[in-house]
């Protein structure tokens, strides 16, 4: 057995430690040693989406990327998107628009949404279904997902502009 490995990050704001197997990981690092259940184990294999949380701001499969490389990170889940039982923008428009159903995995396309829109705006149809791209939903129609993206999208472009 390896040598077990003590790692810290940045998750959702506050400091998290522990000691892992260096082949842990991070959505099992998040799910059982941190104790945040939001980001869904789905594939494994980095298709589905279902893991996706932001690294640095960018968006990664928490399913291929081990703990240890998390390593003195900032780490993003979906737990860090509603400011207590308030709703961001995004999960707002995602409720509001039924861009959701069974909700596996709904945490993936929020976290792949969000880095997006954090690189600039979304703002054709065409583009909102190239940020959805990357994750697979088995429920609904993607028709509710694209239209609370681009009114995400729009809301923060007239929020930028208004300041």
């Amino acid at each position: 057995m390896a040598e077990k490995i003590s790692i810290t990050a940045i998750i959702n704001g506050a400091k998290h430690s522990a000691t892992v197997e260096p082949r842990r990981s991070l959505v099992d690092f998040l799910r059982h040693d941190v104790g945040l259940v939001g980001t869904h184990v789905g594939c494994e294999h980095g298709v589905c989406g279902a893991c996706t949380v932001l690294v640095g701001g960018t968006a990664v499969r928490s399913c291929l990327m081990l703990a240890v490389q998390a390593d003195g990170a900032q780490v993003e889940t979906v737990e860090g998107l509603a400011d207590g039982d308030e709703l961001n923008p995004l999960q707002e428009a995602f409720h509001r628009n039924h861009a959701l159903q069974c909700g596996f995995c709904t945490a993936g396309f929020l976290m792949s949404v969000t880095g997006a829109l954090r690189e600039g705006p979304v703002e054709t149809e065409q583009e909102a279904r190239e940020v959805l791209s990357g994750n697979i939903c088995r429920c609904t129609g993607y028709a509710g997902m694209i239209t609370a993206v681009l009114e995400t999208s729009e809301r923060a472009r007239g929020a930028r502009a208004a300041s």
